[in-house]
Formats: C-alpha cells, sequence, structure tokens
C-alpha cells in the first residue's frame, strides 16, 4: 500500500487498535448480511435462511479471502492476543443473541412452537455459519455452501 509503520502507528497506534479498525470495518461491510437479514425478514426462519444463503455468497466472494474474518482470525492468535480472541469472540456470541431475538420473538407471535429452545436454536444455527466459513476456507464453492441451508433450515421447528 506504500504505507510505513510509522504511519500506520500514528493513525492506530499499535497493531491491536489497526486489526480492531480492521474487524469494525469489517462488521459494517462484509459482515453486515447477517444482521441485516435477521433485521429485515419477517421471520426468524426467513431472516436465517437469507443469511445462510449470504453466507454462501460472502464467504466465497472472488476478490477476497474466503470464510469470514471473525470467524477465521482468532485461530491464528497467541496468547498475547487474549484480548483480541475475546473481542471476536464476543462478536460472534452477539450474533447468537440476535438470532435468539427474533426466535423469541417468532415463539412469541406463534410462529414457532412455544417448547422451541431459542438458544439451542440459535447456537445450531451459528454452528452452521461458522462451518460455512470454515468450508470456504477449505475451498468450498458457493454453490456446494448455498446447499447447506436447506438442511440447516430443516432442522427447525
Amino acid at each position: 500500500m506504500g504505507i510505513g509503520a510509522p504511519s500506520l502507528y500514528a493513525a492506530f497506534g499499535d497493531k491491536k487498535a489497526l486489526f480492531s479498525a480492521a474487524v469494525e470495518e469489517y462488521g459494517h461491510t462484509y459482515g453486515a448480511f447477517f444482521g441485516r437479514a435477521l433485521a429485515e425478514e419477517p421471520t426468524a426462519r426467513r431472516g436465517v435462511g437469507r443469511a445462510l444463503r449470504e453466507a454462501a455468497a460472502a464467504y466465497t466472494a472472488p476478490g477476497r479471502p474466503h470464510g469470514c474474518l471473525v470467524v477465521t482470525a482468532a485461530t491464528n492468535a497467541t496468547a498475547a492476543s487474549a484480548d483480541v480472541v475475546a473481542g471476536l469472540r464476543e462478536r460472534r456470541e452477539a450474533d447468537v443473541r440476535a438470532m435468539e431475538r427474533v426466535i423469541e420473538a417468532d415463539k412469541a407471535a406463534g410462529g414457532l412452537p412455544a417448547d422451541t429452545d431459542a438458544r439451542a436454536l440459535a447456537r445450531f444455527t451459528a454452528v452452521a455459519v461458522q462451518g460455512m466459513s470454515q468450508q470456504a476456507r477449505d475451498g468450498a464453492t458457493r454453490e456446494e455452501l448455498e446447499a447447506v441451508a436447506e438442511p440447516a433450515l430443516r432442522a427447525w421447528p
């Protein structure tokens, strides 16, 4: 990029602050699809279905590293970066809580059975999305990842 370390440190302070800014920007751009899908669709099922399909597209987009930064970055961290790993974990957990809220709202509205375990269903969906990220890193295509959406949704009550 033609930017020297002194310029980077002057702008961000240190590597952790630079990484934090990168993750924040990623959350507002490439990673925003998930929250947007949950907010814009009328039901949790439709929001999650859309999010899974959009994950397949986002995680395999040409010209970008495959997978999700928030999922994969923590696997390369050292003990000295425990605070960075914790921040990434919190972002992932925030997605689980967001799903749990829309699932609970659907239960209250009668769209899902009253005995639906919202936390477990949200966690299951997070596992599917995070697994899609790793599969993209391993070379899975968009079509292969899109094929994951249907069986994942069939697991919903």
